[in-house]
């Protein structure tokens, strides 16, 4: 319920706004996000066309990067992280909008991200100062593990499949795996947070913190489930990516509609 605060100037008191509540989550729900986010995709496919367009330009992106300077594939990967969520904010919006029972269109989700230009503004200068860092660390250790000059894509592969470079690929798995930890907590959330109730950047964050804290059972199946699917999606040459990245982007709406609850 509301809390009312005084006015500063001794007048009658007002209203504070609502606070974000981090409900108890079952560990199943991811499925059950995954099944609206389908009825979602299914009631809008050509808006969910424009943007599994966009996603499949960033997984090809993706692999040409790969091929042809593969010591940028981490920083690409982390680029796709901070882009990916703020592109799904038009598929957020078209969920929001069909949950109200109101009409979406292409053009108000592609500008539905222009009424939270301040929050959502110190959400990218977060997330990008985690990107660079990210993408540091990446070049970081191949240049200690390469140290004869970065590799190319054929050696990559062969360190990759190559069990003496165990050192290499433990590395860089726990170094990728604490920035994309920290990129899938802080915004996992947040963003539709910030499209429904115009929160401030911080306050969204620490509630995406607050449901992975609380929740992490079903949280790490859910991100298990993205990654998942993304993968799988990755084969044959990124087509998947056009059904896949509209389907998890409006699912995602359902997870943040489920895990926050508000107080008034």
């Amino acid at each position: 319920m509301e809390h009312p605060v005084p006015d500063s100037e001794g007048g009658a008191p007002v209203a504070a706004p609502p606070r974000p509540q981090v409900r108890d989550l079952a560990f199943a729900a991811p499925l059950r996000w995954l099944a609206r986010g389908a009825r979602d995709l299914r009631a809008h496919p050509w808006i969910a066309a424009f943007y599994g367009v966009a996603f499949w330009m960033m997984a090809v992106t993706l692999a040409l990067v790969f091929q042809h300077s593969p010591e940028y594939t981490m920083t690409i990967v982390s680029g796709c992280l901070l882009v990916g969520p703020f592109l799904a904010m038009g598929l957020y919006e078209v969920s929001r909008k069909r949950e109200r029972g109101e009409p979406p269109s292409l053009p108000d989700s592609l500008t539905c991200w222009d009424r939270h230009l301040g929050s959502m503004g110190l959400l990218v200068l977060v997330l990008t100062v985690l990107e660079l860092l990210w993408g540091r660390a990446s070049l970081v250790v191949f240049a200690v593990f390469f140290n004869t000059g970065m590799p190319s894509t054929a050696s990559v592969l062969q360190a990759v499949f190559n069990p003496r470079n165990w050192e290499f690929l433990a590395v860089y798995t726990v170094v990728g795996s604490i920035f994309a930890v920290l990129v899938f907590c802080s915004t996992v959330v947040s963003i539709p947070m910030i499209l429904d109730r115009d929160t401030d950047a911080v306050t969204a964050a620490i509630t995406s913190f607050g449901v992975v804290l609380q929740n992490t059972a079903t949280m790490l199946l859910w991100g298990a489930l993205v990654v998942g699917l993304t993968l799988l999606a990755l084969w044959p040459w990124a087509l998947g990516i056009l059904i896949v990245g509209p389907w998890l982007g409006h699912a995602s709406w359902h997870a943040y509609r489920e895990a926050v609850g508000w107080d008034a």
